[in-house]
């Protein structure tokens, strides 16, 4: 993100308003690769691709803000790695992290991961360290620390029945688990936050938290989620496109200060169920608007959100979830086009 932008979108965090109201996208291997025309493959493995293609779209896209933006990704593979998940790669499709819990007694022979050797982790962190000249020329800056979050990486690591079926049946081993998953998220920000200077927000992404109950969610998923954004950063930013319904309204006390919601919610009740202390980056249909829709039905979905949403402030347009695959430069263009006028 450029300076510019990085001050909006702690002005809209904090309740500024912005006019014409801002853009955001979470973009990242589902969209990205192939809308720049190369292979999933070839992106995750080849560090200049991965540059050229962040670029492009900045480039493409100089009034939008993406997020957490230059993203160093294994897809779902990045975490599970270094807990020594076995790891799918495929020429064009997305990645996949075979569990490694069998049973409850596995959980006791995890040792912590160092994000500093381990898995994926420095591949990621040193492709952001190298690349972080280019993204400097071209007005930019490495903004976030990011993680999937600790149910998402447990989800992984046990397989997501089992995980559901423990909390269940076996809590004392969820939480023995997720106590291990959340001190290694911990150290994971913190070594990205101590390599780049310029990290002054975190972002962590975990649908599970939406496949769980409110008392489940409050177990299992609140104390330790919260415990993460125990950290200094201007921006706290959450991603969960499942639902949310259960859990949003303890959002804001967790420390988030800016949310990705699905479309289980519109605008305007997520808005109220928060008390409207806390921003949202959403949320027209991703796949069903803004990847299958007519330049006519993503302008409409827009000005429908905005007229149905009251209150203007705490909010950064995009769609309910990240970037869905297949959406084009005339799609994108249509939104933001509606989100001008």
């Amino acid at each position: 993100m450029t300076d510019k932008q990085w001050t909006d979108l702690i002005a809209i965090v904090n309740g500024e308003k912005k006019q014409p109201l801002p853009v955001g996208f979470i973009i990242d291997s589902p969209w990205l690769p192939n809308w720049y025309g190369i292979n999933i493959l070839d992106y995750f493995s080849n560090d200049e691709l991965w540059l050229k293609a962040n670029l492009k779209a900045i480039e493409t896209f100089p009034d939008v803000m993406f997020l957490p933006g230059f993203w160093s990704e294994f897809g779902m593979c990045t975490e599970p790695s270094a807990f020594g998940a076995k790891c799918i790669f495929w020429k064009n499709e997305f990645p996949f992290a075979e569990k490694t819990i069998e049973t409850s007694a596995d959980i006791d022979k995890i040792k912590l991961p160092n994000p500093e050797t381990d898995g994926l982790l420095p591949f990621m962190l040193n492709r952001l360290i190298t690349s972080r000249p280019s993204i400097e020329k071209a007005g930019h800056q490495i903004r976030f620390s990011v993680s999937r979050g600790p149910l998402n990486v447990a989800s992984f690591l046990m397989g997501t029945t089992e995980l559901l079926t423990a909390m269940m049946m076996e809590p004392d081993v969820v939480h023995k688990l997720m106590r291990i998953i959340t001190d290694f998220l911990k150290k994971w920000h913190k070594t990205q936050m101590d390599a780049i200077s310029s990290i002054d927000g975190i972002m962590m992404l975990d649908d599970i938290v939406g496949f769980v109950g409110e008392q489940e969610f409050m177990e299992f998923g609140y104390p330790y989620i919260k415990e993460l954004y125990d950290v200094k950063a201007s921006v706290k930013l959450f991603h969960n496109d499942a639902d949310c319904t259960m859990s949003v309204k303890y959002y804001p006390e967790m420390g988030i200060n800016l949310y990705n919601p699905g479309t289980h919610m519109t605008m305007k009740e997520l808005m109220e169920v928060t008390g409207n202390k806390m921003t949202i980056l959403g949320n027209i249909p991703p796949r069903d608007v803004l990847a299958a829709g007519t330049t006519e039905d993503i302008q409409k979905a827009v000005k429908d959100l905005l007229s149905n949403t009251p209150d203007h402030t705490r909010l950064l347009l995009s769609c309910g979830g990240g970037m869905p695959p297949a959406v084009t430069t005339e799609q994108i263009n249509a939104f933001i086009g509606a989100a001008k006028s």
